[in-house]
């Protein structure tokens, strides 16, 4: 079976030649919907010195673009010399002062519109303006190789906010940010590697512990951020980080470009609770989050909008994490959608254009393919790594019955697993869903809570983490059984008190209706108004979606997500024998 490497293009990339841009002046087209043309200032990094314009690069911090080594990075030191704390960092996250000075940071301190080309081995791109409506800065990204090995290779702190307005009371996922002051354009025909690393929260020299700097991602702004593509839309924007991959504090829109990620945690994050939007309108997303321990695709601490465009989107194969997650609702109204991972976060149903939800019985990475009820393929997709969640949404699925596979022979035009055209497929293991799970994983069901949050009430709950049920104590470390339970029996009762079968008699006024019951998605052992999201068992936040099993996968807008989707052979009962009965898969 074929397997996909991610960031495989990045790779091919690096054999291009990087052409600086010398002109005085230069124009481009700012999006493929609006064609302004514009002028900028051209930037051309090179080891060797940065030049402005064809001539070297200021050093004065007065000027519009100038150069320095002042790093903000994450120190080799626990404390200041006051002897407050430094910060929340681990010996991972610290670097020399050798080593940051080794990066040259080239520093825009004005306005304007900035076309970057060359290379920079170790270096960093710093965005800092102001906070005036006039205070927007666009980058365009034109055969750009950015490595910074101590903080983010992209970072915009400080431009204009386009929403400063909101609060968590009035946030909703309906946001503008076509005036955001941190912008991108990636350039036509262009390739363009950010390879970054992170700073992790350092607090001021102060002992109520205040946060002074905390960037996340290889790729981050400090502002809601939007991302373009030129008129043609095929640039290439390649990130790869040690952490997370691309971090907006507020907002995130994507427009246009072809974006991929790898990423050792998050591959995006937008993390303002409650507030923050991350948006779709157009463009190309693929996200492989599993370089690491743990990742979400996408994780959005407020919503997730998806307009259009295509997102490909894997979570960490070896944690609980999930493709597309999302603590106040991921909506769905366009474009091609693939999220994968082993937590479901629950797609809103209000969502105008229909997906599909498997909940595998075991983790595959095979190729799965469903096809309509001719059996004429309508979506394949060959994953990279092992899931038990998979998300599906195309603008051709519609309401009727489908069947799914996993593996066979197919051949098509396919691009990072993806196949968008089918030429011929040979059907492999015929997939069916409903009956009892054999299995049950953390399913979010919590539109308030991220998956890192439902990781946690998993831990309250079992001890682990990892999205499995937890493990039997050592037989070595078990409490020892009172005497008179050693042998399986009851302990004795206390002298005077009678054996008795009856229910316990409930307080005088209450009656059975008046109990609590648990809420759909709350872990087990859970009270009500303790956090949700988690827990084993039976569906946690899914129930069954047929009692009994069946090859026919019936899609409608009420019935879009089937679990205990299984390989294996469906075993019934038949109602005249009560003998069981073995239906075997058809082999192809």
């Amino acid at each position: 079976m074929r397997k996909f490497l991610y960031g495989a293009m990045s790779i091919t990339l690096a054999l291009n030649t990087v052409l600086p841009v010398m002109a005085t002046s230069q124009t481009t087209p700012i999006s493929s919907e609006s064609k302004v043309i514009i002028s900028a200032t051209a930037i051309s990094l090179s080891d060797e010195g940065i030049l402005v314009d064809g001539k070297k690069a200021s050093t004065q911090s007065s000027d519009a673009i100038y150069t320095s080594h002042d790093i903000i990075y994450y120190e080799d030191k626990d404390t200041y010399e006051s002897g407050n704390t430094y910060g929340e960092g681990t010996a991972v996250d610290k670097h020399t002062a050798e080593e940051a000075k080794k990066h040259t940071v080239v520093n825009i301190t004005k306005p304007g519109t900035y076309r970057i080309s060359g290379n920079l081995s170790y270096g960093q791109i710093f965005v800092n303006v102001g906070k005036e409506e006039t205070d927007q800065v666009t980058l365009i990204f034109d055969n750009v190789d950015i490595n910074c090995s101590v903080a983010p290779a992209v970072l915009f702190y400080n431009v204009y906010e386009c929403d400063t307005d909101a609060t968590p009371e009035t946030a909703s996922n309906k946001v503008d940010t076509s005036k955001a002051g941190a912008r991108v354009i990636i350039a036509d025909d262009s390739v363009n590697n950010i390879i970054g690393s992170h700073v992790s929260k350092i607090f001021k020299d102060h002992p109520e512990q205040k946060k002074l700097h905390k960037y996340d991602a290889a790729f981050y702004s400090c502002m809601s951020m939007e991302i373009n593509g030129e008129e043609k839309g095929n640039g290439i924007l390649n990130i790869t980080a040690d952490n997370e991959g691309l971090d907006t504090e507020l907002h995130l829109t994507i427009n246009g470009g072809h974006i991929n990620i790898q990423s050792k945690d998050d591959g995006i994050n937008v993390n303002e609770d409650g507030m923050s939007v991350f948006t779709m309108n157009d463009g190309y997303l693929n996200i492989y989050a599993g370089n690491g321990a743990e990742g979400d695709g996408i994780d959005s601490n407020g919503w997730n909008v998806i307009n259009g465009g295509t997102i490909i989107s894997m979570a960490n194969p070896k944690s609980g994490d999930g493709g597309i997650d999302s603590d106040m609702g991921t909506t769905i109204n366009g474009g091609t959608v693939i999220g994968a991972g082993n937590m479901y976060d629950p797609i809103e149903d209000s969502s105008s254009q229909l997906f599909m939800v498997l909940e595998l019985s075991k983790q595959s990475d095979a190729l799965i393919t469903v096809t309509d009820e001719k059996d004429s393929p309508v979506f394949a997709f060959d994953f990279p790594a092992n899931y038990n969640y998979i998300v599906f949404s195309t603008p051709t699925l519609t309401e009727g019955t489908y069947h799914a596979y996993e593996g066979g022979t197919i051949t098509g035009t396919q691009m990072d697993g993806f196949y968008s055209t089918i030429t011929t497929y040979t059907k492999g293991t015929p997939l069916h869903h409903g009956g009892s799970s054999a299995r049950g994983m953390m399913i979010s069901n919590n539109p308030n809570m991220s998956s890192e949050n439902a990781m946690q009430a998993n831990k309250n709950v079992t001890g682990n983490t990892n999205g499995q049920p937890p493990a039997l104590p050592d037989e070595s470390k078990r409490p020892e059984l009172p005497k008179d339970m050693q042998n399986g029996e009851r302990p004795a009762l206390p002298e005077g008190v009678q054996p008795t079968n009856e229910p316990p008699t409930l307080p005088e006024g209450m009656d059975m209706k008046d109990l609590p019951t648990p809420s759909e998605g709350m872990p087990f052992g859970t009270q009500e108004g303790t956090p949700q999201g988690g827990g084993f068992g039976k569906h946690q936040g899914m129930t069954s979606s047929s009692e009994t099993e069946s090859y026919d996968f019936v899609l409608s807008k009420t019935t879009k997500k089937f679990t205990n989707v299984s390989s294996a052979e469906i075993t019934t009962t038949s109602t005249t024998t009560n003998k069981s009965t073995t239906i075997k898969t058809a082999k192809n």
